[in-house]
């Protein structure tokens, strides 16, 4: 196969629906991954006592942080949407599907994020 048959496969395969779903499943992990070591300092601020821990929970009380704290939860159900997406997908019979599965991925995520940035307003 030509070089310059590889790269058109490989830009109509980037612009197809599952490759978004992939790499948006991949990109949730990372930076969930990347969040974790905030996530453990924030819990060892209760170890280091009340004091340490109200300042950190009067920090976290900041629009900045609702802000993230909604992202994480998008985040969150778009990895785990994604990773039963993946799972139907080995395991289930219907290749058919996919698409459908992107859709709901995505569906479940933007309802999950209205509701937290509902509970968040109110």
């Amino acid at each position: 196969m030509t070089r310059t048959m590889t790269r058109r496969n490989d830009q109509r395969a980037r612009a197809h629906p599952a490759y978004w779903a992939f790499l948006l499943h991949r990109l949730s992990g990372l930076a969930l991954a990347l969040f974790l070591p905030l996530h453990f300092w924030a819990l060892g601020q209760a170890l280091q006592g009340a004091a340490a821990l109200d300042g950190f929970l009067r920090l976290a009380d900041q629009p900045l942080f609702k802000f993230g704290e909604w992202g994480l939860v998008l985040l969150l159900s778009f990895h785990l949407m994604g990773g039963v997406r993946l799972l139907l997908i080995e395991f289930g019979s219907g290749s058919g599907l996919r698409k459908n599965w992107i859709a709901v991925a995505l569906g479940f995520t933007t309802a999950t994020g209205l509701a937290f940035a509902l509970a968040l307003l109110s």
